[in-house]
């Protein structure tokens, strides 16, 4: 299954490529079965499918973090940039440009809205790029800037999860994983959430790689959508046409 010609028009060679993925947790329950996702250079693809259907796995697979939780690739590969990624750990894949935004809006709670985002320049020794970087996500997000003092156990679930997105692009990602963003937020939240998230894609560029049970929401900002049930893709298309489907 490949992204039709007029998305694939956006690139040449897409910067992501999942090919044919198994993975295993625990060496015996397999999870993943014969994945294939093509995201293109600054393009953003949506992953949709129920509770359970390997979104989050796939995501985990990408980023490096399955090993965390006795996962693995067991066949297949992922290609990120030209290189294989998929027997790297997740430090190294944080280096090459891939910063994964984990579904529950995980801050840390005791500390300030500003020393989250800082965290997450933790790769970057430059002050002066940490600097520019909290700038940028002030932009974005000019209600943290107002909040920044505040311990983020405290800020309500909207400002949580522009503060984890804000984290995010403090590493400079050249490929964001955005794992269930609007999960638990009011629909005003998730409206304004979006409207950030599409408006960050215009400006900078950064690819995205967006999981979704909100089948409706996704649609709307990615123009082209993959649709997951028990660990395997079983329809790829453009969003309209997934949309005429009638899929989630």
């Amino acid at each position: 299954m490949n992204i039709s010609k007029e998305v694939r028009s956006l690139a040449e060679e897409p910067i992501l490529k999942i090919n044919s993925i198994e993975v295993k947790y625990h060496e015996v329950i397999l999870v993943l079965k014969g994945v294939s996702i093509e995201v293109p250079q600054g393009g953003i693809v949506a992953l949709l499918g129920a509770n359970g259907a390997g979104k989050s796995t796939t995501l985990k697979a990408i980023s490096g973090l399955l090993k965390h939780e006795d996962g693995k690739v067991t066949d297949g590969n992922i290609v990120f940039l030209g290189d294989r990624i998929d027997k790297k750990n997740a430090e190294d894949i944080a280096k090459a440009g891939i910063v994964q935004v984990i579904e529950g809006r995980r801050v840390f709670e005791h500390l300030t809205v500003e020393q989250n985002l800082v965290v997450g320049a933790h790769l970057r020794r430059d002050r002066r790029a940490v600097k520019d970087g909290l700038e940028m996500v002030y932009h974005y997000f000019p209600r943290l800037k107002e909040k920044r003092n505040e311990t983020a156990g405290f800020i309500s679930g909207g400002e949580q999860q522009m503060t984890v997105v804000g984290r995010a692009l403090m590493a400079n990602p050249k490929l964001m994983l955005l794992d269930e963003p609007s999960m638990g937020l009011a629909p005003m939240l998730i409206k304004e959430i979006f409207n950030i998230i599409t408006r960050l894609h215009q400006e900078s560029k950064i690819s995205i790689l967006l999981v979704e049970q909100n089948a409706k929401l996704a649609l709307s900002v990615a123009p082209y959508a993959y649709v997951m049930e028990n660990g395997r893709i079983v329809m790829d298309d453009t969003s309209n046409t997934i949309n005429d489907e009638n899929v989630g």
